[in-house]
This record gives C-alpha cells, sequence and structure tokens, in this order.
C-alpha cells in the first residue's frame, strides 16, 4: 500500500490555550524539581527516607525507569528505518526527539540525587574502565550523539541515503546501553535479588514496553491538543505491538524468578519479594503484573476495547507497572539484608540481617516528578520549534512512505 507521496512534516502551530497551560504546568513542576534537589542538598540526605542500607531511593526509581524508557522510546523509529516497515517511518522524528528528551530527564534526576553534584566532573574526566558505572556514562553521551545524527539524517535530504545506517547504529547503541543498564544490578554480586545475568534482557524487554507506552500517550496528546487527524491504523499497530512487548517482559520476569527459586540461597529474597506480603510484594503482583501487564494486554488485543480511551488507559498502567517493577528491583533488592556469611545468620547494632525500612519522603518524589515533566516538556516544546510531526496520520496517510 505504500506511495511515492511523501509526509509533510509540520511544527505544531495549529493549537489553543490548552498547550500552553500544559508547557506552563510541566514548567512549574520542573522548577519544583530543582527546588527539591536544592532542599536535599542543603539539608543533606538525612531529609529523605534514604539510609546507609537503601542509598538508591526514589529518585533513582525515577531516573533508571526514564533512561530505560528512553532507548525504548527509539523503538517506533528503529522499526521503520532498520526494518523497513514503511507505516512507522511518518512516527520515526517524534521517536528519536522523545528518546532523547526522556534520558536527559533521567540523567538530570540522577545527577541531582547524589547529594554532591559536583563530583560528577570527577567522573566525567577519570575513568575507571572496571566500572559499570564509567560505561554507562559513555554509553548515555553516546546515545545522544548517535541519535541525534540519526535524527539529522531524517531532516537533511542529502543525508536521507544514510538513515538505515545510523538508525542500526542507534539501534545497536540503545540496546548496549539497556544492557549496561541492566547489568549495575546483574553484575552486584553481594545483593541476592540483583546477581543474575538475565537481567540485562529483562531490562531490553522492559524498556521496550515502557517507551512505546509513553509515546502512544505523548502522540495522542499532540494530535488531539492541535486538531490533527490520527489515524485508528497506526494506533492499532502501536498497541498490538506494546501488548507483544509487555508479554515479553513479563516471561523475563517469570524466567528470573524461577532460576532463583532453583537456587537454594536465593529462597530468602524469593520469598521477600513475592510471598511475605510487604510493600514489594504487592508492587510484584498488583503493580508489576496484574495493572502493569495483564489487564493492559487484555485491553489491547481485546475486540471489545476498541477506542483510545482504552488505548490511554492501557499505556498508563504499562508506565505504573514499570515504576512498579523498577522500585521492587531498586529498593527492594536493598531492603532484603546481605548474605555476609554465607550459611550463617549475622546480626549486629548495625542493622545486620535485618530487613531495611525505607519510606520515601515528597523531595524525593518532587525531584523524580521534576525529570518526567522536563522530559515532557522538552518534547513538547521541540515540536513547535521543528517539524518533528507529520501534519496529518489518517488512516489514507499512515501507509504513505517518507
Amino acid at each position: 500500500m505504500a506511495t511515492t507521496k511523501k509526509t509533510t512534516f509540520q511544527t505544531v502551530t495549529d493549537h489553543g490555550l490548552s498547550y500552553w497551560l500544559v508547557l506552563a504546568v510541566l514548567a512549574g513542576v520542573t522548577g519544583i524539581g530543582f527546588l527539591a534537589a536544592y532542599y536535599m542538598e542543603h539539608h543533606g540526605h538525612y531529609v529523605t527516607g534514604m539510609s546507609n542500607q537503601v542509598i538508591w531511593g526514589l529518585p533513582h526509581v525515577f531516573a533508571i525507569f526514564l533512561i530505560v524508557a528512553a532507548s525504548g522510546a527509539l523503538n517506533v523509529a528503529s522499526v521503520g528505518s532498520v526494518f523497513g516497515k514503511v507505516e512507522y517511518k511518518p512516527l520515526g522524528r517524534l521517536s528519536g526527539l522523545l528518546a532523547m528528551c526522556l534520558l536527559v530527564g533521567g540523567l538530570g534526576v540522577l545527577v541531582l540525587d547524589l547529594g554532591r553534584p559536583d563530583r560528577l566532573i570527577k567522573a566525567m574526566t577519570y575513568f575507571n574502565m572496571k566500572s559499570i558505572f564509567t560505561w554507562n556514562i559513555l554509553l548515555y553521551t553516546g546515545f545522544l550523539g548517535v541519535v541525534g545524527l540519526y535524527m539529522m539524517t531524517m531532516f537533511i535530504k542529502s543525508w536521507a541515503q544514510y538513515t538505515k545506517a545510523a538508525g542500526t547504529a542507534a539501534f545497536i547503541w540503545r540496546f548496549i546501553l539497556t544492557t549496561g543498564t541492566g547489568s549495575i544490578f546483574g553484575f552486584l554480586v553481594s545483593r541476592q535479588a540483583y546477581d543474575a545475568a538475565i537481567l540485562a534482557p529483562m531490562f531490553i524487554s522492559a524498556s521496550l514496553s515502557f517507551g512505546t507506552a509513553i509515546y502512544m500517550l505523548i502522540l495522542m496528546w499532540i494530535y488531539k491538543s492541535t486538531g490533527r487527524d490520527l489515524g485508528d491504523e497506526v494506533m492499532t499497530r502501536l498497541k498490538r505491538l506494546n501488548a507483544v512487548l509487555a508479554v515479553a517482559t513479563l516471561f523475563f520476569v517469570v524466567v528470573y524468578h524461577l532460576t532463583n527459586l532453583y537456587a537454594t540461597q536465593h529462597h530468602g529474597v524469593e520469598g521477600f519479594i513475592l510471598a511475605s506480603g510487604s510493600v514489594y510484594t504487592k508492587l510484584f503482583w498488583l503493580g508489576q503484573v496484574l495493572i502493569g501487564t495483564l489487564i493492559p494486554v487484555a485491553l489491547f488485543w481485546s475486540p471489545k476495547f476498541q477506542g483510545r480511551g482504552s488505548i490511554i488507559a492501557g499505556a498508563s498502567m504499562i508506565i505504573l507497572g514499570g515504576f512498579s517493577m523498577i522500585y521492587v528491583v531498586v529498593v527492594g533488592g536493598q531492603a532484603y539484608p546481605m548474605d555476609l556469611i554465607a550459611g550463617m545468620e549475622v546480626s549486629s547494632s548495625f542493622a545486620d540481617g535485618q530487613v531495611a525500612h525505607y519510606a520515601p519522603s515528597l523531595p524525593e518524589f518532587l525531584l523524580g516528578m521534576g525529570g518526567v515533566a522536563f522530559a515532557v516538556m522538552a518534547t513538547l516544546f521541540v515540536v513547535k520549534v521543528l517539524p518533528f510531526v507529520p501534519r496529518s496520520l489518517a488512516d489514507p496517510v499512515t501507509d504513505q512512505a517518507v
């Protein structure tokens, strides 16, 4: 069904007051996030719920989610450029932009949660190549450069012949990036909840699911707020793709927990996550599995739910399930006591052998929301300045080549 007619891209100009209002609200939330970061830095991290047992708190959950989702948001562009699916090509520009904005938002939260952001200068000037954190600094900055180049091949007509090559490079880079993020936990042998190589492919699959869900919501809002045509065919493709990715993520989660249950030394942490009745158990079964996977998949695939409302609900649930998943992995993995001496129970006045208590504070939440708001605000602002969005994605136009 492909034709030779070109898709016309335009900046977002035909909008009402609501567009500016949303941008203003997002800017306000971003500013509050900066104030929360200043408050935590000025008073010290004792004002947060973090401790010497749980050193990665809610801001890290937000940061890791945004970084992982950034990789997945590029999936739509990759399907069109790398795998030659013509119907996805008009969606590629917004896909790349959203990926870059999500990554910057996540890195912003990560840097501001350091307590001493100025220490990042040392991390950027001294590289310990044996550290996965050093590798991630190179992967994150490299991702922005590669995707930026990829976007340029879409904008500059004389570079169009290099779009597939640049897209392939970005495709490979984002897989390596998400592998590095998952390996942060997979390489931490001191934590029983982390020490598993399957965390890398699990994070890759999760990134594709989270990023596609965010992309659908942003795409629908832009077209709804500007009165542009968004056909059912393009949304049907995206929601079915998202459903497959959500199921794939659940598959890796099941394999991860079954592998841990097979190993006797991991029975303790598996019981803590899956059956203890703690907040982590509830977030896993209700947040990650039920709300984050099963219900959205049913909404996306059932013929009874065909409206845009079901897509919005399903995508939102996948995002909430994603936060639940990252929270369980990051915070739950730290809350469970470390196995200091194999086969022995250890207890001391330093809370060794005890489940760590962690309750997120308001400044932590505000900092995380500031990163989310910045990513969305930057995306919505850039589409007003540069032609990232097709003039129409109505059904007759959706199958046109770029």
